[in-house]
């Protein structure tokens, strides 16, 4: 019995891979606002903390008027109830607005927010780890990233305005690395498009 050896698809038969290809304009677009986002992100981190800052506070304003509509509207009642939409809502546009009216303590709640939840997420991977330690190997890697996260907390609680600095920083880096990686994948899907 003879085999037949069956070639690997074409590119040009990939229907999704086609599809992704005729977006490259827009993955090219996303890939640039990324590095430019970064960019600035790096060389000035101060008006991006309050650049995001701000887009929290519009986030939560725009996302309680479509829970308020939604209320109103009727038409999510299949998905939740219209007093819990309301309250959803309401809450989300006085969130917003205490955000715009006190931007340095929504500022300094976020990263308070952060350290802590870095904080129980270090001692529950060390007590789990210890907890582990039978049935597991190595399980003083866990160890060792549970008071990793404890010690990043702990740094975030005791320097809060260089925290939020280092954080845009490393926000700004990771950008300029995720948009330099877009651009690419556009150039090649570019190529792809055109052939």
């Amino acid at each position: 019995m003879t085999q037949v050896a069956t070639s690997p698809p074409s590119v040009g038969s990939a229907p999704h891979l086609h599809a992704l290809a005729m977006g490259w304009k827009l993955l090219l677009f996303r890939g640039i606002c990324a590095i430019a986002f970064g960019a600035i992100a790096v060389t000035m981190p101060l008006p991006t903390i309050a650049t995001l800052i701000w887009m929290v506070a519009a986030f939560c304003v725009i996302d309680g008027v479509f829970a308020l509509v939604a209320a109103i509207s009727g038409r999510a009642k299949a998905y939740a109830p219209t007093w819990w939409l309301v309250l959803v809502g309401v809450l989300g546009i006085v969130a917003g607005i205490a955000i715009f009216e006190f931007p340095g303590v929504a500022g300094l709640l976020m990263l308070k927010f952060i350290a802590f939840f870095a904080i129980f997420r270090g001692v529950f991977e060390i007590v789990g780890a210890i907890q582990l330690r039978k049935v597991i190997r190595n399980e003083w890697v866990l160890i060792l990233g549970g008071l990793i996260d404890i010690a990043f907390g702990v740094y975030v609680l005791a320097f809060p305005g260089q925290s939020a600095l280092a954080m845009v920083m490393v926000l700004g880096i990771f950008a300029i690395i995720s948009g330099v990686s877009l651009v690419a994948l556009s150039m090649r899907l570019k190529k792809h498009a055109t052939a």
